[in-house]
């Protein structure tokens, strides 16, 4: 399996979702995500983290609330934004790192 620092080291823009089981705005990023997914295809991939048992990664990119969403290209960070954020914007992130 990829190191974290494998996978955000892609070419293809890499979208991060921090997130938590007991977090209610987490469960609403689920369909978007795959909504985002269906959009993009190939292009660029998705992974979600559980800060719970991934404490180390989140405290490397300081993820005070969940959901934290990050988009990495090339090992580094392009974009970050805290909170349920709409398909469209992430799938216009996206695109614009491709």
């Amino acid at each position: 399996m990829a190191t974290f620092s494998e996978i955000i080291n892609s070419e293809k823009p890499v979208l991060i979702d921090f997130h938590a089981t007991w977090c209610g705005p987490c469960k609403m990023m689920g369909p978007i995500l795959q909504d985002v997914s269906r959009q993009v295809g190939e292009k660029a991939k998705i992974l979600k983290i559980d800060v719970d048992k991934n404490q180390k990664v989140a405290a490397k990119y300081q993820v005070q609330g969940v959901p934290t969403l990050m988009v990495f290209k090339n090992g580094k960070m392009v974009w970050r934004q805290s909170g349920v954020v709409p398909a469209n914007q992430l799938v216009e992130v996206l695109e614009k790192n491709i």
